[in-house]
Formats: C-alpha cells, sequence, structure tokens
C-alpha cells in the first residue's frame, strides 16, 4: 500500500529554493487534436480551458469532472460517501465502480525498503556514490538525469499504468514530481519534465488521463509535458489555487489537512474546483483518525 504524500514540509523548502533561485455526469475529453468537447449537461464552468493535446498517436482520453464532489483514498480504499463522484487510489486497489477512478502511482522515488527492485544505476547518487533519500519518508530517488535512464525508469513506471488502465481506471497521478527539489541540486526540473512526458504519453497511448500532482512552479509548462489536470495538496493553505487555474482551469483537485486550509480553499475556490480535507494519513473511513470534509 502506498503511503499518505503529503508535502506540507517540502513544500515550505521547496518555495524557499525556488525564492533563493460509471456515473452520468459531465465528463470532457480530450481528442486527438486536443479540442476540448463537453457533454450535453455540460455548463461552462466544467469546460477544459486551454486543455493541452495528448501525445502524437494518443487515443481521446476523458477528464475527471471538474467540481465534482471528491474523496482521495491513497491511504487505503473503502466505500465512498454519498454523492462522492471521483476517487483517487492507489494502483494497488481496485478501481471503485461506477465513479471516476484516478489511480495514484510513486513515479519519481523508490517505495520505502524497495530500492533493490530497482537496477542500482538509476538510484540517484551523490559524489561520494551514496543513495540519495527522500528523508522524509525513507525513498530513494531516481535518477533521471539522462535520456537513456529516463527511458528505463518510464518503462517500469508504465507497467503500473498498464495495470491502473486494466483495471479500469480513466487516470493516473504519479506523485513526487517535485523530487528534483529534494534531489541536493543533482537534478533539475527539465529532467522532471523530459521524464513525465514520457509518462503522458503511455498514460494517454493507454486512454488514461494523467494529472500534475504538485509542483505548481512547472504547471505552465503543462501543454508541453502533457499533462490533463492537476491533484494539488494544500494549495489553500499557501495560496497557490490560482497556479493551477490559470494553467488547468476548472480541472483541478484540491486535498487540504487543516479546518484552516479547508476554510481558505472554499472561500476562494469552493465554487469552482473539487475541494476535500482528509487526515494526514488518509485512513480509510472507520479507522481511527479519518477525517473527510467538504465546503
Amino acid at each position: 500500500m502506498m503511503r499518505n504524500r503529503v508535502r506540507s514540509a517540502r513544500r515550505i523548502s521547496a518555495l524557499a529554493a525556488l525564492a533563493a533561485a460509471v456515473i452520468a455526469v459531465p465528463l470532457i475529453t480530450i481528442d486527438r487534436a486536443g479540442a476540448a468537447s463537453a457533454g450535453a449537461d455540460a455548463s461552462p464552468s466544467t469546460a477544459a480551458p486551454r486543455a493541452a493535446a495528448p501525445a502524437a498517436g494518443a487515443a481521446s482520453v476523458t477528464l475527471p469532472p471538474a467540481h465534482a464532489n471528491f474523496d482521495y483514498q491513497i491511504g487505503g480504499a473503502y466505500t465512498p460517501p454519498a454523492g462522492v463522484r471521483v476517487v483517487s487510489r492507489d494502483h494497488d486497489d481496485p478501481p471503485a465502480a461506477g465513479l471516476y477512478n484516478i489511480c495514484y502511482i510513486n513515479a519519481f522515488q523508490a517505495q520505502p525498503g524497495a530500492e533493490s527492485s530497482w537496477d542500482s544505476d538509476l538510484l540517484l547518487r551523490d559524489s561520494s556514490g551514496k543513495v540519495v533519500y527522500d528523508e522524509d519518508w525513507g525513498e530513494a530517488l531516481l535518477d533521471t538525469r539522462t535520456a537513456d535512464k529516463r527511458t528505463r525508469i518510464a518503462d517500469k513506471v508504465d507497467t503500473w499504468i498498464d495495470q491502473c488502465a486494466a483495471k479500469g481506471y480513466q487516470a493516473v497521478e504519479p506523485d513526487n514530481y517535485d523530487s528534483y527539489s529534494r534531489s541536493k541540486k543533482l537534478l533539475t526540473s527539465g529532467e522532471a519534465e523530459s521524464y513525465i512526458t514520457l509518462l503522458s504519453a503511455h498514460a494517454h497511448a493507454k486512454g488514461l488521463a494523467i494529472a500534475q500532482k504538485n509542483t505548481s512552479e512547472l504547471a505552465g509548462d503543462r501543454g508541453a509535458t502533457g499533462l490533463d489536470f492537476a491533484v494539488a495538496e494544500e494549495c489553500g493553505t499557501y495560496d497557490e489555487c490560482g497556479d493551477y487555474t490559470d494553467a488547468f482551469g476548472n480541472h483541478v483537485i484540491v486535498i487540504e489537512y487543516t479546518a484552516k486550509g479547508l476554510s481558505k480553499a472554499c472561500s476562494g475556490w469552493g465554487s469552482q474546483l473539487s475541494i476535500v480535507r482528509r487526515d494526514l494519513d488518509v485512513s480509510p473511513a472507520g479507522s481511527s483518525g479519518y477525517v473527510r470534509q467538504t465546503c
């Protein structure tokens, strides 16, 4: 089971570094030419502004409905609350029947203790040969510095995307796009973009939409990277929701982890975006610590 990917501490450090340096819902489809079309019942607020075209030769993909009731279940699957139309779950879990399902994968880092499942040279190493870890989560960073390594990493991650498609998911959520900000300056944002572009092309070829997870500073490049919508943790808390809407329009899903963050997100964006508050561990319903609130 994937662990919760909350980025509170990481987002603060990343911003500092930058300063220094199947339900009947109105779905949006992006066709081969990149044109957006809405279902007959779609309102103007559910249209996809400036929708990026899929990679060349990609099949059509369907975006999650905008401003829909959302539940974040990457900490464990459970029966979605009444009214929920969009769910994000770990790729090891099955999709929720009848809903729009987003498949979560850890695309830029190795799971804790899973280093041996990767070729040794695909783990990022510092000048002394030591593996570079995301210290908050105990995850080894993957080395995306060369085209060959990016391709080999993508080949492995693509097998997870294939599993998502085979299970019936409609979209994929590749996490840790911002891992370059925790790489001791060994990785660059350009390398992250080159790598995620490979994942976008494969997801589209499988008929899946693909999300930009966090990393608001790269949202403006979504056209080049082929990313279709955004999943943003705590954009209300950090006043970043506008960065995502500038690039993705209303196709932004917001997860907050505090009452204050939820209040800010709802007051500014509650009439436009999908917003939910979850507990930090993204606990399944019925377990201790479970929190779920909406606007």
